[in-house]
């Protein structure tokens, strides 16, 4: 908890810090690297999360602090595939990173009890502002996770040759 009380703000402040240490020995081919046509390289979950850090997380902050109980539409990140195709890793990053800091900046300046701003989501109804937080969290913890398990199949599986045979790898 921060000093306001807001929930999740040091995990989102360390995302892009974790991002970079799981990218450390990633090349532009690894970071580019798709396991199948339907699934995400580093590069696309770089920009997905380039994309979501200002138009839906921000957006709903920008929301949640300067209108009472507003409406929020449901975030669908299939809408934007074709925006995250054939994104560069480098360029998404530092706008991801750029976004992140901006944002972290702006929560840490909240009043106490911003938390419990409420908003109305079109398909969940209403949600606080620390439940935002907290789903936020959820979404980076779960590409840390993806782009972990990239890096494994991708930069590391080969490498370690027969050793590699005991791991269940889903990137």
């Amino acid at each position: 908890m921060t000093d306001n009380g807001l929930p999740c703000v040091d995990l989102l402040a360390a995302t892009p810090e974790i991002l970079r240490g799981l990218m450390t020995e990633l090349t532009d081919d690894d970071a580019r690297w798709k396991p199948a046509p339907d699934r995400f390289s580093v590069a696309e979950v770089l920009a997905h999360l380039s994309h979501s850090e200002g138009h839906c997380y921000r957006m709903r902050l920008d929301r949640f602090t300067a209108e009472t109980r507003p409406e929020l539409d449901p975030d669908d990140a299939q809408m934007y595939l074709d925006l995250y195709r054939d994104a560069d890793p480098e360029d998404a990053f530092d706008h991801f990173e750029e976004q992140r800091e901006i944002n972290i900046a702006f929560l840490r300046d909240l009043p106490a009890g911003a938390g419990e701003r409420i908003a109305l989501h079109k398909e969940l109804g209403e949600i606080t502002l620390s439940q935002m937080l907290n789903e936020w969290a959820l979404h980076d913890l779960g590409h840390i996770r993806q782009i972990a398990e990239l890096a494994r199949a991708r930069r590391y599986a080969s490498a370690a040759g027969p050793m590699a045979a005991s791991y269940n790898l889903k990137p």
